[in-house]
């Protein structure tokens, strides 16, 4: 199957440090939620040039060592969501929650209520690319998946 071009990639782009920023690593399996038209593609591009293949898809039953949660505002409850997420989670993985920086931003109260009732903590937030922001998420030491 071929893959479609990927896009260039803006020479002044923060993008490649933000995906070194997050932990994304060689050999990962890195399950993506929440795709629309909206993404940023060249972060999608730049976690699959870093974990050297291509992104799993909501539809993946394979356990994931991280993944991508792309969430607006409107898109439901992010708590459940979470929690969603920490079950497809190998132990030491992470969540990347993507949220819009301006149209369908979610509220930080918001996100660091649902990140405790998914039994997770947040190990840092930055601007991943010009229209998203990062919020990389973890699990507590010592509290792996059973």
């Amino acid at each position: 199957m071929n893959s479609p071009t990927p896009p260039p990639v803006d020479p002044g782009s923060t993008v490649p440090a933000a995906v070194e920023r997050l932990g994304f690593a060689p050999e990962q399996v890195v399950q993506e939620f929440g795709y629309d038209s909206d993404v940023d593609d060249a972060l999608r591009v730049a976690v699959e040039d870093a974990c050297g293949a291509e992104l799993e898809d909501d539809e993946y039953t394979g356990a994931a060592d991280a993944v991508l949660l792309w969430f607006r505002d409107e898109d439901g409850d992010l708590g459940d969501a979470l929690v969603d997420m920490v079950g497809v989670l190998e132990e030491g993985g992470f969540v990347v929650l993507l949220t819009p920086r301006q149209d369908g931003e979610v509220d930080a109260s918001e996100i660091d209520e649902a990140a405790v009732t998914a039994g997770l903590h947040l190990a840092g937030t930055f601007n991943a690319s010009a229209e998203w922001r990062a919020h990389k998420l973890v699990a507590p030491k010592g509290n792996g998946r059973r």
